[in-house]
């Protein structure tokens, strides 16, 4: 049985990646999704945001009372020693690096041109084999149009892509008026791939406290159907790798979404869920599968349910829609 898959230039074993998440914030929990089966690791995020707040924060705490005399300023090492940056984040890329035999894919989420161009050079350099770029950016102003969104986007692909020379991935949000269209754009600016999709956390208001709070909800299995719908649109038509994120807690799931054309299916809250050996679970279950069927590989069954091989193609647009409507019949 052969599950090898390809994704961003990268020969897998499998196509059960990791996704980032807390998880791999600790390097023991790295090894252990490598023995559990993971054929690669996507590394938590570096925010800019984090990084630059630290640094304030780390200014202001070295310099607090520095000023009230020279003995006292001498007492104090220059604020510089103390500032981290994504000094942290490139050390545990390195260590990654040292103790996996599979690739590490970091991902990074920033908030300026600089700091996205920037912080993916340093982690080129500590010997990520590819990045992800986790664009989350929900544009609230009404006076901000569409096409200055999508155009932000596709410089932040142009500039990292002018910066480094590792494989790009983009983990892209769903919400634009013409997603094949600007998927196809995306790719053009130089991503290698794309990640469908990400999933933008909701805020919860909370009744007592009368404040909003944040609510990080875990996915379920159904909300793998909006990138199953999309990668079965997509396969054959961008010349990039796919890659299927949100709800793939099965092998039936992740059997889906190759079928529909993705190249990998990662895996986040199912391993918060079920623990990180649950790889071996769902691999088990494809494995299971494919023989019940005498499917010899994962190529064999990639893209076999896209809409470019469906019998009928649109299942996957409007008139399957009106049949489902169509189906429903009251409890």
């Amino acid at each position: 049985m052969n599950l090898a898959t390809d994704y961003l230039g990268l020969h897998l074993r499998t196509p059960l990646v990791p996704s980032a998440s807390p998880l791999s914030e600790d390097a023991d929990n790295l090894l252990r999704m490598e023995d559990a089966g993971a054929s690669a690791v996507v590394l938590h995020s570096l925010f800019e945001e984090q990084v630059r707040h630290e640094q304030q924060e780390l200014r202001g705490r070295s310099s607090h009372g520095a000023e009230t005399d020279a003995e006292a300023r001498s007492g104090f090492p220059d604020s510089a020693a103390f500032l981290r940056g994504p000094q942290a984040y490139l050390r545990h890329i390195e260590k990654a690096q040292s103790l996996l035999s599979i690739p590490v894919i970091a991902s990074l989420n920033g908030s300026t041109p600089h700091g996205w161009t920037s912080f993916a050079r340093e982690i080129e350099q500590a010997g990520a084999n590819a990045l992800e770029l986790n664009i989350y950016h929900v544009p609230a102003d009404p006076m901000v149009e569409g096409s200055r969104v999508e155009e932000d986007y596709l410089r932040i692909v142009l500039d990292v892509r002018e910066a480094v020379k590792i494989p790009l991935a983009v983990k892209v949000s769903p919400f634009f008026t013409s997603f094949a269209h600007m998927a196809k754009r995306l790719v053009e600016c130089g991503a290698n791939g794309l990640v469908l999709f990400n999933r933008f956390y909701q805020p919860d208001l909370d009744l007592k406290e009368l404040e909003i709070v944040p609510d990080a909800t875990l996915s379920h299995p159904g909300e793998s159907r909006l990138a199953l719908r999309w990668i079965a649109l997509l396969y054959g038509r961008i010349g990039a790798s796919l890659a299927a994120t949100g709800g793939i807690y099965s092998g039936a799931d992740a059997l889906k979404l190759l079928m529909a054309g993705a190249d990998v299916t990662m895996l986040c809250s199912a391993l918060l869920r079920h623990g990180i050996a649950h790889i071996k679970t769902v691999e088990r279950e494809m494995i299971e599968w494919m023989e019940e069927i005498d499917c010899k590989s994962i190529e064999q069954l990639k893209g076999s349910l896209s809409q470019e091989h469906c019998a009928d193609p649109s299942a996957f647009e409007r008139a399957h829609y009106i049949r489902a409507v169509g189906s429903f019949t009251s409890l």
